[in-house]
């Protein structure tokens, strides 16, 4: 399985262009049903607009790829927006931009640009993120083992979940998949292998510069 780019949180920006207002929305999604429920919400909030515009892209491999013009000139605004979406590695992503038209025609090459500056903009907002892998890890240990696994963890940025103190110490930590394996094999070698360490399953977080957030 491999890291994607998408949002953290939705977003949300008006941009205003020769009097036409156009409001910019952004949604994580992981699903067809979920990204249709996002559009539904967004014209259900601007049922007298003009254009409710959109566009979703979903999967590792951005499988599923839907837009709709709205009744804007084919290829004017759906399509801008989802190329902007895949020029940008993004997926797992729902974008609306509603229209209320101004009364000043901007042309095919204005539309498109509105349409996918409108969408940059709330995506901005959104802030893009990247999920990425991390293995959900057990380590096992003897209290005199604390200090020097603590501080061999921190200094290796890894995140510390979970800390239990019963017979022995039990840490739970979270470890990007690619590092995996190195991180344990220093971890035995640390300890001369008074250890154990257990893989509970692995899972997505988005890392925001050191958080990580679940999905």
């Amino acid at each position: 399985m491999k890291n994607y780019k998408t949002v953290l949180k939705n977003g949300q920006k008006e941009v205003n262009i020769n009097k036409s207002r156009f409001i910019g929305y952004c949604a994580r999604v992981l699903n067809d049903e979920e990204a249709n429920n996002f559009i539904q919400g967004i014209k259900d909030i601007n049922r007298d607009a003009t254009h409710n515009v959109y566009a979703y892209v979903i999967g590792l491999e951005s499988e599923i790829q839907r837009y709709s013009d709205d009744r804007e000139p084919n290829g004017t605004a759906g399509i801008p927006i989802i190329n902007y979406l895949k020029n940008a590695g993004l997926t797992n992503i729902a974008v609306v931009v509603t229209r209320y038209f101004g009364g000043i025609k901007l042309g095919t090459g204005g539309l498109a640009r509105a349409y996918s500056g409108t969408a940059r903009e709330a995506i901005g907002k959104g802030k893009i993120v990247e999920a990425k892998q991390f293995i959900q890890t057990q380590l096992v240990f003897d209290y005199g083992l604390i200090g020097k696994i603590e501080n061999t963890l921190i200094h290796q940025n890894i995140v510390i979940a979970d800390k239990v103190y019963k017979e022995k110490v039990v840490f739970n930590i979270l470890v990007e998949q690619k590092d995996s394996d190195e991180i344990s094999e220093s971890l035995v070698n640390l300890t001369a292998g008074q250890i154990t360490i257990t893989e509970l399953g692995s899972r997505y977080y988005l890392q925001d510069g050191a958080q990580l957030h679940e999905i």
